[in-house]
């Protein structure tokens, strides 16, 4: 390799390091200001960047709002398919998913709440792949909710999102001192069953 080449080369990975604190300082961000609101200068500021080697990375604050996403979705994911590994029996794995799932949302700090609470407005071109990114998660649930052994009168898709939103909707809810989300997890599925055999 040349010398030219490896000081390219060198360049390149001294500004891939900056990528994690770049998507960090932009969730912190998001979460605090909103997506609107959140002055790129200021995100760039905090990573240790200047606001123009952003772009380097991500061509717009839409581009940067899909990647944190996409890591907060990552992490949720993980934590989810983690929980439901060694799980058995459909309910039990029901159970593992949505207790995995409020852990992540509500010690998941800035990325899980950009999540749950950050969209941009409805013409921005991010959106649509932003409910990508989301339903790509939620089939996760589609295939959990569809193994229950449900009467044929209930309806699953209605089922799956009485489950998400309420948990994602745990951030406003949720107090520290109430149950932990094991215990909130294993109540919501007592409910599910019990709805199902009245």
């Amino acid at each position: 390799m040349t010398a030219a080449a490896q000081v390219s080369t060198n360049s390149v990975r001294v500004r891939d390091n900056k990528r994690p604190q770049l998507l960090d300082s932009a969730a912190r961000y998001f979460c605090q200001q909103g997506y609107d609101a959140a002055p790129m200068r200021d995100i760039a500021a905090a990573a240790g960047m200047k606001a123009g080697s952003m772009y380097y990375y991500f061509p717009s604050k839409e581009d940067l709002l899909v990647a944190v996403h996409e890591e907060g979705i990552r992490r949720i994911t993980a934590a989810v398919t983690a929980a439901i590994d060694d799980a058995a029996g459909p309910w039990v794995r029901l159970e593992a998913a949505m207790s995995a799932h409020l852990r992540a949302l509500l010690d998941g700090g800035d990325y899980a709440r950009v999540v749950i609470k950050s969209l941009p407005n409805e013409r921005a071109p991010a959106r649509q792949r932003l409910i990508a990114l989301r339903d790509e998660y939620e089939a996760l649930f589609v295939r959990l909710i569809d193994d229950l052994p449900l009467a044929d009168t209930v309806s699953r898709r209605h089922l799956r999102l009485l489950v998400l939103g309420a948990m994602n909707w745990s951030q406003s809810w949720y107090r520290s001192d109430g149950d932990d989300p094991g215990a909130i997890a294993r109540a919501f599925v007592e409910i599910i069953r019990k709805g199902d055999s009245a």
